[in-house]
């Protein structure tokens, strides 16, 4: 998830136009895919991205917390978005047959059916593109929204802040707009089996275009319909919106582009291009970034100051939690005492990627609540004797050979959206499995329905002709479904810049060879080269707080998951010693973002 960091933030409120750049330029791949996925194809889309950028960095001085940026650039864009909307209802409207209702295509829908067809997504996948044509535009701008989190990028508080609504109420407007969904399917599902007589009664008078009050007139007919009703989904939403892939920012976004000189509003400390066009080429950085880094800033002392939007208080759109009661600095001694007070008050959790890996020991459950983790999984497709938590998500695992059982696919259905696949297959003391074994048991995995991640290998998942290619070749010549990349690592070496300069190459360089999402299952550092080392407390401390932000800004990264919560004279690396008695690392792993 995106979390660009509070002092590049305040560098740009300040007038540093570096780090202004910096700021929309990593900006821009959530504005748009906020953007883009409420509006769909309308050819509007990159005005509004370009217009939210804007405001954000002419309302940047108003930001009183640069933590909070990112829930109120979330805000920003839905505004825009729903002023889009309105601007946009009295387009044009055509009638069309019942027949050929599912072909109607709404400028304003909020998928794509166009590019979902060209990507050749599966029916329920459309299916549900064409449903959201039916959602009240609010539910629209939500369904975008809860996408987002549910692939990482947007959190809970930042949905809530950009919706104006506490997270207690957020999480009730989700499972309402996820009815409306199913609602929808149905409706869309019954206008694509023509021939009921009472569904063309229904119909007379209707226009043809998708809309809410259609969508009950039909869901009335449909629930007391049996002919109409028979048909039922197979998968619920939740796993199938999470299949659809981010947005790339398209490159009419990153051509070159004039800015009018009279729209500049000179920010402190920024030199303004002279003349009536400030021409931008596109070299080096994102060409809209240094655009909107010249257009406006902060506003010089004297200038007047331009109109505040009306948006959801920062302050209560990201801080719906209470602040989490652990010791800032992860290499600060603290006593056993001291260490028991800090974790009575739960955190909440800071990011949708951060997991852990679990296995059970006394006060499993308390520490695992405690750690603020927004994921978890324990080699396994159950979780028992572990209580997941209210802001973490359990994610199964079908360890190897031996775990591809009828129950064990069941209980992953269950678990869902996600199942993790094989377990170190390229280790004799782990799954110990050959790619071709791998894949002839790779269907029933798929026939879960789940989103599914790659066997994770030990090492040399970037390699040619390793273990994980040899997979994913064969996969690919099969047909087989692989939806992101699992990966495990462990570093040798224990100063901090050298361990995540190593980490980040290495998921840069899987990135590059397969061009999947990433989820890192297993990492911390350990020495495996002469039997098993572990770094000093203080260097393990400063190695999450780094990493981790490090992680946090992978746009290819979906999840990580440090190795792991328990932590023993065995596993140096671990958190919790018991549900109260946090390690160094553990204040380190609950204090970052």
């Amino acid at each position: 998830m995106y979390t660009p960091d509070p002092p590049l933030v305040a560098a740009a409120r300040r007038g540093d136009r570096r780090a202004l750049d910096a700021l929309v330029q990593q900006s821009m791949p959530l504005v748009y895919n906020i953007v883009a996925r409420s509006l769909g194809g309308r050819p509007d889309v990159d005005d509004v991205v370009q217009e939210t950028l804007l405001r954000v960095v002419r309302h940047l001085g108003e930001l009183r917390d640069p933590a909070a940026y990112r829930s109120w650039l979330v805000a920003i864009a839905v505004r825009q978005v729903r002023d889009a909307a309105q601007s946009s209802r009295a387009a044009e409207r055509r009638t069309a047959g019942l027949e050929d209702a599912q072909d109607v295509a709404d400028p304003a829908a909020s998928f794509d059916e166009l590019t979902a067809l060209r990507m050749g997504l599966a029916e329920q996948r459309r299916e549900v593109a064409q449903a959201s044509r039916w959602l009240d535009p609010e539910d629209r701008t939500l369904l975008t929204l809860w996408w987002l989190e549910e692939i990482g990028e947007v959190d809970r508080a930042g949905l809530a802040g950009a919706i104006g609504v506490g997270t207690k109420h957020a999480a009730v407007r989700v499972q309402r707009m996820k009815e409306q969904v199913e609602v929808s399917r149905s409706v869309v599902r019954a206008l694509g089996r023509p021939g009921c007589a009472g569904l063309a009664e229904t119909a007379h008078g209707w226009d043809g275009q998708p809309s809410p009050l259609w969508r009950k007139r039909f869901a009335r007919h449909v629930r007391g319909c049996a002919e109409c009703s028979r048909e039922r989904s197979g998968l619920p939403v939740d796993r199938i919106v999470t299949t659809v892939p981010v947005l790339a920012v398209p490159a009419s976004l990153l051509a070159a582009r004039a800015v009018p000189h009279a729209a500049v509003v000179r920010p402190r400390g920024l030199r303004v291009l002279t003349g009536k066009t400030a021409l931008i080429p596109a070299a080096g950085v994102t060409t809209l970034a240094v655009a909107v880094a010249l257009v406006v800033a902060q506003l010089s002392p004297g200038a007047a100051a331009p109109t505040p939007m009306a948006q959801p208080s920062v302050s209560t759109a990201v801080s719906a939690s209470p602040p989490v009661t652990v010791a800032p600095s992860p290499s600060a001694s603290v006593s056993p005492s001291a260490s028991k007070k800090a974790v009575l008050k739960p955190p909440p959790a800071t990011s949708a990627k951060k997991g852990v890996a679990v296995w059970n020991f006394g006060g499993v459950s308390q520490a695992l609540a405690s750690s603020g983790a927004s994921w978890y999984y324990t080699w396994n497709t159950r979780h028992d004797g572990v209580s997941t938590p209210a802001k973490a998500a359990f994610v199964p695992m079908i360890w190897g050979a031996g775990s591809v059982t009828a129950s064990a696919l069941a209980d992953a259905r269950k678990a869902g959206p996600y199942l993790l696949g094989f377990n170190e297959p390229d280790m004799s003391g782990q799954a110990n499995m050959s790619t071709d074994q791998a894949l002839s048991l790779w269907p029933q995995l798929m026939a879960t329905g789940s989103k599914l991640g790659s066997p994770a290998v030990a090492w040399g998942g970037a390699d040619a002709g390793g273990w994980l290619d040899r997979f994913m070749s064969g996969a690919a010549a099969k047909g087989y479904r692989v939806d992101f990349i699992a990966l495990h690592w462990y570093g040798g070496d224990f100063r901090t810049a050298n361990a995540v300069s190593q980490l980040k190459s290495y998921l840069t360089a899987v990135w590059n060879r397969y061009h999947k999402p990433i989820w890192l299952t297993e990492f911390a550092l350990i020495d495996f080269s002469n039997g098993t080392r572990f770094p000093a407390q203080a260097d393990q401390a400063a190695f999450v707080t780094a990493a981790f932000q490090m992680l946090g800004g992978l746009s290819f990264l979906q999840r990580y998951a440090w190795f792991g919560l328990p932590a023993s004279d065995k596993d140096q690396s671990g958190l919790f010693r018991s549900g109260t008695d946090i390690t160094t690392v553990g204040r380190a792993y609950v204090a970052a973002k």
